[in-house]
């Protein structure tokens, strides 16, 4: 069902939950209160009535104080499968947008398939824009967390990204240590390796550096299938490879996890899922720390999107 028209834009998801949680958290408003909005928004729902005709009439609180109204109006229900909702339009204005929305059992899991169609092209590209620049993609990684904490109590972060590049290429540009280091420093750092053995068991020593700040860091390589799945541990360490702490956040859990997926969207687009978590035992204070840093996490995890995104133009440039 894959959408490739251009006054149409497309979203898939896969979530770790059967379908009935999945559609719990869309249509129930204290669970979609958890969840909506970019990354540091909040919900006032003032009715939600998700039948045919019913409507949903709610204001988005942004981090910043600014109120959004919104109104949704549903078209089709069909219970755990689908709905169908113009957006946008209220009384004498007309809608923005019609969304569709599929939810499918897959593998124990649920496979959530979003298609927002636009008046024109243009259209559709205006609001591409706009979700970038609000962070508005959040929102499916937020669903990601709340589900988590729903099913197992743990707290996760998750943001997604697809990049122009075939599932081979993207890969490759996160395991190999000639690419790594190109892109995923903070913004304003530099990094390098002081040792890269980078296989399941095995282990990277690394520096980064910039903005007056040496930061050194060892990496632990668990499980790697190409071209579908990383997954490593994160630790800060000093100049000698000794266990340490962030330099500016000493309450940091000192273990981290990352499980990194790359699923295939096109014969040239790959999506990737970062799922980030302490790992280990940590106190409650590091936990609280880790809770209260998605933000942060979403904006460092941008960054080094965007510079993967610059380096891997330049290499295609040079024929990679």
């Amino acid at each position: 069902m894959d959408s490739n028209k251009l006054n149409e834009i497309y979203i898939t998801r896969l979530y770790k939950a059967n379908v009935k949680q999945v559609w719990n958290a869309w249509v129930n408003p204290q669970q979609v209160s958890q969840w909506w909005g970019p990354r540091g928004f909040t919900l006032t729902t003032k009715r939600k009535e998700v039948r045919p005709g019913g409507d949903w009439v709610y204001t988005m609180h942004s981090p910043d104080g600014i109120d959004f109204p919104n109104h949704t109006k549903f078209l089709e229900v069909e219970l755990y499968k689908k709905l169908v909702y113009d957006h946008g339009g209220f009384e004498e204005k007309p809608p923005l947008f019609r969304v569709t929305v599929f939810f499918t059992e897959f593998k124990e899991k649920t496979k959530m398939e979003m298609t927002m169609t636009l008046p024109t092209p243009e259209a559709a590209t205006e609001i591409r824009q706009f979700i970038k620049k609000a962070g508005g993609d959040s929102t499916w990684d937020r669903l990601a967390e709340f589900l988590e904490i729903e099913s197992s109590g743990k707290e996760i972060f998750v943001i997604n990204r697809s990049f122009c590049l075939d599932i081979e290429t993207i890969y490759e540009l996160w395991t190999q240590p000639k690419h790594i280091m190109n892109w995923t420093p903070p913004v304003g750092f530099i990094g390098k390796y002081l040792s890269a053995d980078i296989r399941p068991g095995g282990e990277s020593f690394y520096e980064m550096s910039g903005n007056g700040l040496t930061m050194y860091g060892k990496a632990k390589y668990l499980e790697m299938i190409k071209p579908s799945r990383l997954i490593y541990t994160q630790i800060f360490v000093d100049k000698n490879g000794n266990i340490s702490r962030h330099p500016m956040a000493p309450t940091w859990p000192e273990v981290m996890k990352t499980t990194v997926t790359f699923h295939q969207e096109g014969q040239e687009q790959t999506r990737v899922t970062v799922e980030w978590e302490v790992y280990g035992e940590a106190s409650p204070e590091e936990r609280e720390t880790f809770k209260n840093a998605k933000a942060g996490m979403t904006q460092g995890w941008t960054g080094s999107f965007d510079k993967l995104d610059v380096y891997s133009a330049k290499l295609y440039l040079n024929n990679f």
